[in-house]
């Protein structure tokens, strides 16, 4: 009857032969998070800030219908009401857009800041495991020879 092979202790030593350095790895992921973190904040206060503007602006918008549903003396004076909060939600409607953008171009500002940070960062990470890399194997093969 044939024996079978143990493949656990095979691979095991098939791996022991050929160690690897988990550190860039450990370091790639350590990187990647940090990365992440700091974009979920930039995200989050983007998020708090642009809910701030929308609760204003419903705010203002309701004290202004407010106004413009209260009874009036004349029946002309209903269509002034309507006039003026038509005009005031344009201007507060323009506002509000503006400052949307504005959180907008910070968000984007701080994203582009963070990725070329974040490639620098692992630019110099992988030349430096290049250069570790390259001078192992030549410790290897000077040691072979």
């Amino acid at each position: 009857m044939a024996k079978s092979q143990d493949f656990n202790t095979m691979i095991q030593d098939m791996m022991s032969a050929f160690p690897v350095d988990m550190t860039g790895a450990q370091d790639a992921f350590k990187s990647t998070a940090a990365l992440g973190e700091k974009m979920s904040k930039a995200a989050l206060e983007a998020a708090e800030k642009s809910a701030a503007v929308s609760s204003k602006w419903t705010t203002e918008t309701l004290a202004k219908i407010g106004d413009a549903s209260k009874a009036k003396p004349e029946a002309a004076d209903y269509s002034e009401s309507v006039k003026t909060f038509a005009s005031a939600s344009a201007e507060m409607a323009s506002e509000n857009m503006a400052a949307f953008a504005e959180i907008a171009k910070k968000l984007q500002m701080e994203t582009v800041e963070l990725l070329m940070a974040a490639g620098k960062d692992m630019g110099e990470e992988a030349t430096a495991a290049v250069k570790k890399a390259t001078d192992d194997v030549t410790k290897a093969a000077k040691k072979s020879a």
